[in-house]
């Protein structure tokens, strides 16, 4: 009972600053026409335009048509786009199934997916999707707590926008596979089949080019060149071979210089050996000379006496020795 009697003190619950300035924009709108429903405030986002999400903030919604959750938000996303001029906030969506370069660009696995955006730095946005927590959002500014999306993923990175042509190959191949099997009525397995014939032409075009593009950028070289550049070459090769040539005739040379001074040394040698041996020679015969003379000589004074011609033997005797020495220090 006291509980009771509390709430009934205290009267009706304070209306809160959001419901206030909402209240206040919808009293300043003028009626609208029976009949006619009023514009929506969400901007419909496409490859075009999404660069507008880089500047100011936003609220970006991604949505199917055939998605039941996101049926389910859009009228609390079109009430939140209708604050968004109090809030200051842009808010806008994206079609996946129209857009899924778009799609590729944000990495969108799911649906539906919100994204936050403050001049060009992208959060995610996980809480539920009701009017009064998106307000509440933006104006309490928790987007603050969460962290951004990081650098390479960013929707504007290099890398995003390859994402986003991939994206873009494989909903055009959806649609041309929807043509093909819906309004020319070619079975599936048709279908498939021009798929691989063309990627396998499409594949044959481009390696093509490529090599075209080789040869345009690194042409090969000609025969005629090649020689030329290959005489001097040829010619550097020659140069040490010549003077290889030159060197082992200049040995070749030495070499035989040293042999003609061996030579030369080897019959001055000869020369002097014969030259001693015959002094040897002399040496001996007049040793034996002397040895019969002074054999003679007591013979001869035993004989008869005969000095004067044992005299002159003597004498000539002497003198034939002499001669053969001085002839021998000739030689």
């Amino acid at each position: 009972m006291a509980g009771r009697n509390a709430k009934e003190t205290r009267g009706p619950r304070a209306p809160s600053l959001v419901a206030v300035a909402v209240a206040m924009a919808m009293a300043g709108r003028p009626p609208v026409a029976a009949g006619l429903e009023e514009p929506s405030r969400v901007r419909a986002m496409t490859s075009n335009n999404w660069t507008l999400v880089l500047e100011g903030e936003w609220m970006l919604k991604f949505y199917a048509p055939w998605c039941p959750a996101c049926l389910q938000t859009e009228s609390e996303w079109e009430t939140f786009a209708k604050n968004g001029e109090i809030l200051d906030v842009s808010v806008g969506k994206v079609d996946v199934t129209q857009e899924p370069g778009l799609s590729g660009r944000f990495f969108v696995t799911t649906l539906p997916t919100i994204f936050h955006a403050k001049d060009g730095i992208f959060r995610r946005y996980r809480g539920p999707g009701i009017s009064k927590d998106l307000q509440d959002y933006i104006l309490e500014k928790k987007w603050k707590a969460v962290e951004p999306v990081a650098g390479w993923k960013s929707p504007s990175s290099i890398t995003m926008s390859g994402m986003a042509g991939l994206f873009s190959l494989s909903g055009w191949i959806r649609q041309l596979h929807s043509y093909f099997t819906g309004t020319l009525g070619i079975p599936v397995w048709g279908s498939y089949f021009i798929f691989v014939l063309a990627t396998l032409i499409i594949g044959l075009v481009l390696g093509l080019m490529l090599v075209l593009l080789a040869d345009c950028l690194c042409p090969p070289k000609p025969k005629e060149g090649k020689d030329q550049f290959d005489e001097p070459i040829e010619k550097e090769k020659a140069a040490p071979a010549v003077e290889d040539l030159g060197n082992s005739e200049e040995r070749k040379e030495l070499s035989d210089e040293d042999e003609k001074e061996d030579l030369s040394e080897g019959e001055e040698k000869e020369d002097f050996s014969e030259k001693e041996e015959e002094k040897s020679n002399s040496n001996d015969e007049t040793t034996e000379e002397e040895d019969s003379a002074a054999d003679e000589a007591p013979n001869a004074e035993d004989v008869g006496g005969n000095t004067e011609e044992q005299q002159l033997i003597d004498k000539e005797a002497g003198s034939s020795v002499r001669q053969r020495k001085s002839h021998g220090a000739d030689d």
